[in-house]
């Protein structure tokens, strides 16, 4: 599939006041001129073909909602190339509007004081979206994220999850290319999210719509992107599939081993035990080679064995486990 976004080499800086300490100092900080430079983004390279559903993933001050931010053409790159539907996106911020949209997920583009049904009503005109599409857009979306219930009520009265199930319909009414989401499910509550996360899914999924997606719940990665991009200081860390990201930092599944009785230390090679609750034994699997087969059979038929669980890694102890030995991955992929 061709890119539809493409980021070369792109940097990303900002100049600030340098701030010294104290009152004083700080007075002196007014008149002083000096500034210190900030990369939010350093050198950053990636592309995101038409249907991809990427998750950009990167602890606080790693420079997604900056990357973002260019991407939908709010901000210019410092340095490097970047181009989203063939464009460079802040030179035609307008014509790519109309193919894009976006939700941010600490900022509103509804009307506070107005209905929603009138908010979506003033986007049909901005977008110039024709009566006959935005009347079918509007049915499924309204179906989809179960809205029928509150499209006649101020936004102001709507709770944070009806609130923002709106924001991502009316982002989806012009029928966007690409859908950027910036952490579109901070503070919902579990129904909320999931309710969200299938439907960004499907979205992906029958529409063919492209997501882009920041966040820091790393269950709306698992659920909605199989791709994964990670940054960190503004570098990028990691590009490919989850899966890829579990293999390179080893397997580390979980296996529980329950028998009908105590059968006392059991020391195996082709497991590691972690935890030792008399029936039941927890092991780790630190190589991708082993299987559950093999486990068994080195133990052997002595024992009066009852249930076998294996559990993959959760993705917060795989990014955990990321962050903490920090790999040169960006090329492995």
């Amino acid at each position: 599939m061709s890119a539809i976004i493409t980021v070369s080499g792109v940097t990303k800086t900002f100049r600030q006041a340098r701030r010294r300490p104290g009152l004083v100092g700080s007075i002196r900080s007014l008149f002083s001129g000096e500034f210190t430079t900030v990369n939010a983004v350093r050198d950053v390279s990636f592309s995101i073909a038409a249907g991809e559903a990427v998750g950009y993933l990167g602890p606080n001050g790693a420079g997604k909602s900056t990357m973002i931010k260019m991407m939908t053409g709010i901000l210019v790159p410092s340095a490097g190339r970047l181009s989203v539907l063939g464009r460079e996106p802040h030179s035609h911020r307008i014509v790519n509007a109309a193919q894009i949209g976006v939700v941010f997920g600490q900022r509103s583009q509804l009307w506070w004081d107005l209905p929603v049904r009138d908010s979506f009503a003033l986007h049909r005109h901005i977008y110039d979206i024709p009566e006959p599409r935005y009347a079918e857009n509007l049915a499924f979306l309204s179906d989809m994220l179960a809205m029928s219930d509150y499209l006649d009520r101020p936004v102001r009265q709507l709770s944070l999850g009806q609130r923002m199930r709106a924001e991502i319909a009316m982002a989806l009414l012009h029928d966007p290319k690409i859908l950027f989401l910036d952490e579109p499910t901070i503070g919902l509550d579990v129904v909320a999210k999931d309710a969200t996360r299938k439907f960004l899914a499907r979205v992906n999924r029958e529409r063919g719509t492209t997501i882009i997606l920041t966040t820091h719940d790393l269950q709306d990665i698992e659920e909605i992107c199989p791709r994964l991009i990670m940054v960190d200081d503004g570098r990028l860390l990691f590009d490919g599939e989850l899966g890829q990201l579990r293999s390179a930092l080893g397997a580390r599944r979980r296996l529980r081993l329950e028998f009908g009785s105590d059968p006392g230390p059991l020391n195996l090679t082709t497991a590691r035990l972690v935890r030792d609750d008399g029936a039941a034994k927890h092991f780790l699997l630190d190589r991708e080679d082993v299987s559950i087969l093999d486990v068994l059979t080195e133990l052997g038929s002595g024992y009066d064995l009852k249930d076998v669980a294996l559990d993959e890694p959760a993705i917060e102890e795989v990014i955990r486990t990321f962050y903490q030995q920090k790999p040169n991955l960006a090329g492995a992929a």
